[in-house]
């Protein structure tokens, strides 16, 4: 691979790593909520910028100052953080206290102001290391550069720690939905051969009960309307099945 296939490469990278920003367009009465994993006690900043759509030009124009976006941020518990109405375009500082997906949702405020047009939303979501402004730092602590790059390293080194102890709460949480899941699947099966053992202990003090009942009807002779025989005196069965009087 030649120094430029680096160079490429390099960039890209670096490209990747410093542009994190979208937009996405919204209609009168839609809601686009976005879905962001963010460690605990972390700072969270929430760029945001709203054109308006012009039909007549085409494109997108700076939004009406009527127009504003109202923004919502849960929790992980589905806790609502923040619920405000914001101007068209700024940014929203928030500080994480639990771990875990936090929901940002966003919509217009007035719809009689957009008139069936769309806004164009441009969003850019900043957590942790991201969210510090290196150029205030050094102009307001006069940091050299030496002293400006110790401070990065520590700060990255801070967001790293704060990522591993937030995958440490992952895998507890997902361990324990896994052994309370198990633990359910045990009960149930454990259910399963009780009640079988239950059923087959029935069946088999039944069992013999039914067959003993069955035997004593098949015994039983039943004598009704014309098969009724009356015999009077001393008879005996001949080899051919007659009766003969022995007389009294």
């Amino acid at each position: 691979m030649d120094k430029f296939s680096i160079f490429s490469v390099i960039f890209l990278i670096s490209l990747l790593e410093f542009t994190n920003g979208l937009y996405f367009h919204i209609g009168e009465t839609e809601t686009k909520c976005f879905i962001e994993e963010i460690p605990d006690d972390t700072d969270v900043i929430v760029i945001y910028k709203a054109e308006l759509y012009n039909p007549r030009s085409g494109g997108f124009m700076p939004s009406s100052p009527g127009i504003g976006m109202h923004i919502e941020v849960k929790d992980p518990g589905d806790k609502l953080i923040l619920s405000r109405v914001y101007r068209s375009e700024g940014k929203i500082f928030l500080t994480s206290h639990t771990p875990g997906e936090h929901v940002i949702c966003m919509y217009a405020n007035h719809t009689v102001w957009i008139n069936g047009s769309q806004l164009r939303v441009h969003l850019d979501i900043l957590v942790g290391e991201h969210t510090i402004n290196y150029d205030a730092v050094v102009q307001k602590e006069k940091l050299s550069e030496m002293q400006l790059r110790i401070r990065q390293l520590l700060n990255q080194v801070e967001q790293i720690t704060k990522e591993q102890n937030y995958q440490r709460y992952r895998e507890e949480s997902f361990r324990q939905t896994s052994e309370s899941t198990n633990s359910r699947i045990l009960w149930w099966s454990v259910t399963q051969i009780a009640v079988l053992i239950v059923m087959g202990a029935w069946q088999m003090l039944e069992t013999p009960k039914t067959v003993e009942e069955g035997k004593k009807e098949e015994n039983q002779i039943k004598i009704t309307g014309e098969d009724k025989l009356v015999i009077k005196g001393s008879y005996k069965l001949s080899p051919t099945y007659e009766l003969q009087d022995l007389g009294t």
